[in-house]
């Protein structure tokens, strides 16, 4: 099957009833420069792998998720959209923001494949590649303005705005969905004032850790002149340096800035003023999110993916996702928008991490193969807990109703 879009012709790949492009570039980018549309291509693009990885260090989550290898590379910036192979249309779009820390992850991983929800629910699913770590979120005079990798993501919903209907997708009818940094991330384009209006009009936040607040401009350069100091180069080199030796020295700098029960990475968002606010939160609720739609939850223990299933965790948990959230919603009902609200509190039984952080994505995506040794789920996926889960994010995606009453919470439960 070949398509169509802007830059040039891609040709995917059918399994089943679902047709998979992947690896579909939506953006070009200098080390540290704005994103810009992709060189056109002749002839056909074969789309049938994902593209490169961002470059990035291990996940702090390999404990609960298990581990990934994947392929890396600054030029990254791609997209990957499965579609029912049958034609019809136009249908639904639902966007995947990855999470990760703003330092890992991947929209190319199998875990987020987007197969088996693009068929169950009748829609076109798009995951996103975007830039990480010092690459993505570094600040610095000359350097870098910060905000690219977030920049990355709104080229990607443009792109979607612009190239979807090709793919049998309704370019008006775009849910953008993402989980930790990927729900922050749309947090802080409803926050903002820079470009985000129209690209969307339903989101769905999972586990936004929104009492992370970004950075300031002031602290942001600290940041970058923190990171220069473990490098032991002036501004000008970084343009230059291999990056394994930007990686090694981001993983240092966030060694020697941890501290005990905290979640916040080196580089992160910062509060510009224009793509983001110094209070997402507020910002985005004082403005009922200028009315999209939004279903928003936690799962019951997420900070036990960081620090395992105690008293101190539990605390995170509720500073840093849960208090946040609930501020969010009562500003949102405020302003005549009130969310659907959920928590996912299944489990495993006798799981060290309890219903963490993550846990919900595997009954998101519903393909257990990816997730076989991830070690929060014990070898565990309840089909009938996938089939429930599936059906309410399908239901908000195509009708804008989860199936429970606005403004109120469903737990997602064994």
């Amino acid at each position: 099957m070949i398509v169509e879009t802007a830059a040039g012709r891609v040709r995917g790949a059918t399994r089943g009833a679902v047709t998979a492009f992947l690896g579909v570039p939506y953006a070009t980018a200098d080390r540290f420069g704005r994103p810009r549309p992709p060189e056109p291509w002749p002839g056909v693009r074969e789309a049938i792998a994902p593209g490169p990885a961002a470059p990035q260090t291990a996940s702090r989550l390999e404990r609960v998720m298990g581990p990934q290898q994947p392929e890396q590379s600054e030029d990254c910036l791609s997209v990957n959209v499965w579609r029912p192979s049958a034609a019809s249309g136009p249908r639904p779009v639902l966007v995947f923001l990855h999470g990760g820390g703003y330092s890992s992850g991947s929209g190319g991983f199998a875990w987020y494949g987007g197969a088996v929800l693009a068929e169950r629910g009748d829609l076109v699913v798009v995951t996103v590649n975007y830039r990480l770590g010092a690459l993505g979120f570094l600040r610095l005079p000359e350097v870098s303005e910060g905000n690219l990798g977030l920049l990355d993501q709104l080229t990607a919903l443009r792109w979607v705005r612009e190239n979807i209907a090709s793919f049998g997708g309704d370019p008006d009818a775009v849910t953008v969905a993402g989980q930790s940094a990927g729900a922050f991330s749309i947090l802080a384009l409803l926050s903002g004032t820079a470009g985000a209006a129209g690209l969307f009009h339903r989101a769905i936040l999972q586990s936004t850790p929104a009492g992370m607040l970004p950075r300031s401009p002031e602290d942001a350069v600290r940041i970058g002149g923190s990171y220069l100091d473990v490098l032991g180069v002036t501004a000008g080199r970084l343009h230059d340096l291999p990056v394994a030796e930007l990686l090694a020295a981001q993983q240092e700098l966030a060694r020697r800035t941890a501290r005990p029960l905290d979640v916040v990475p080196p580089f992160q968002l910062v509060a510009d003023g224009e793509l983001v606010a110094a209070d997402p939160v507020t910002a985005a609720g004082t403005r009922a999110a200028d009315g999209v739609a939004i279903l928003m939850g936690t799962t019951r223990d997420e900070a036990a993916a960081f620090f395992g299933l105690d008293a101190a965790s539990a605390r995170v948990t509720e500073d840093q996702f849960l208090l946040p959230m609930l501020r969010l919603a009562e500003l949102l009902a405020e302003g005549g928008n009130p969310a659907w609200l959920y928590r996912f509190d299944w489990h495993p039984d006798g799981s060290p991490y309890g219903a963490c952080h993550c846990v919900e994505l595997p009954f998101v995506f519903g393909d257990p193969l990816p997730w076989r040794d991830a070690p929060m789920l014990h070898g565990r996926l309840p089909a009938m807990l996938v089939e429930e889960v599936q059906r309410r994010w399908i239901g908000f995606v195509r009708h804008g109703d989860p199936g429970w009453p606005r403004g109120t919470r469903h737990d997602f439960t064994a």
